[in-house]
C-alpha cells in the first residue's frame, strides 16, 4: 500500500494511478456552504482517511486550489476525487439518480435527529454537513434518509463541523465490515 507522511504529501504531486488503484469506500461526504476553508481542508483529509469515494462541495464553499484548503488538507485534496455543485440539493438529487440505493445522512441537531451511535449505517451512503453557524439547510434536511446528531453534555450546543463529521465517519467504519482494509 502506498501511504505517505504528512511531510511527503505536502511536497508530492498527486499520481492520479495511484490514487485510483486505492480501494474506496462507497461515501460521498457533501458540503452545504461549509464556509472555513480549514474545516474544508480538515474534511479532505478525513476522507483519504476514510477512503471516501468523493467529497463534493456546494454553494459557497471554496473549491481548490485554494492556499488554506491546500496547507489543512496537508495536500489530501489532491488525493481525493472532488467535485462542486451550485446546491446540496442539485448534489444529492445526481446522486440519487446515479443510485436509488444511496442512503442521505444529514448530521445536524434538529427535532428529527436520532443519537448518532444508535443508527444502523448502510452503504453507499453519502453524509451531508453544514455551515458553521446555521447548520445544514433545511431543504436538505427534509431530503436526507436520516439526520443524526451527537450528544452534547456541556454548555457549548455543537462540535466543530469537521469534529461531528469525523465521530459519525468512525462510527460508521467501526460497525462496517464492508470497508476498505489499510
Amino acid at each position: 500500500m502506498y501511504k505517505l507522511n504528512a511531510q511527503q504529501l505536502r511536497t508530492t504531486q498527486p499520481d492520479p494511478v495511484v490514487a485510483h488503484a486505492v480501494k474506496k469506500n462507497p461515501i460521498t461526504i457533501i458540503l452545504d456552504n461549509v464556509l472555513d476553508t480549514y474545516n474544508v481542508g480538515s474534511i479532505f483529509r478525513l476522507a483519504d482517511a476514510v477512503a471516501a469515494e468523493r467529497v463534493i462541495l456546494c454553494g459557497q464553499t471554496l473549491t481548490p486550489p485554494n492556499s488554506r484548503i491546500k496547507k489543512a488538507s496537508i495536500n489530501t485534496w489532491g488525493w481525493v476525487e472532488w467535485q462542486y455543485a451550485s446546491t446540496a440539493i442539485e448534489a444529492i438529487a445526481e446522486l440519487k439518480i446515479q443510485n436509488s440505493k444511496l442512503k442521505v445522512v444529514a448530521v445536524e441537531q434538529d427535532a428529527r435527529s436520532k443519537p448518532f451511535a444508535e443508527v444502523t449505517y448502510e452503504f453507499p451512503i453519502a453524509l451531508v454537513v453544514g455551515h458553521e453557524s446555521n447548520g445544514v439547510s433545511k431543504e436538505v434536511l427534509d431530503m436526507a434518509d436520516t439526520i443524526v446528531e451527537l450528544p452534547m453534555w456541556g454548555i457549548n450546543r455543537s462540535l466543530n463541523v469537521m469534529v461531528s463529521l469525523g465521530i459519525v465517519l468512525y462510527q460508521i467504519m467501526s460497525n462496517s465490515s464492508l470497508k476498505a482494509r489499510p
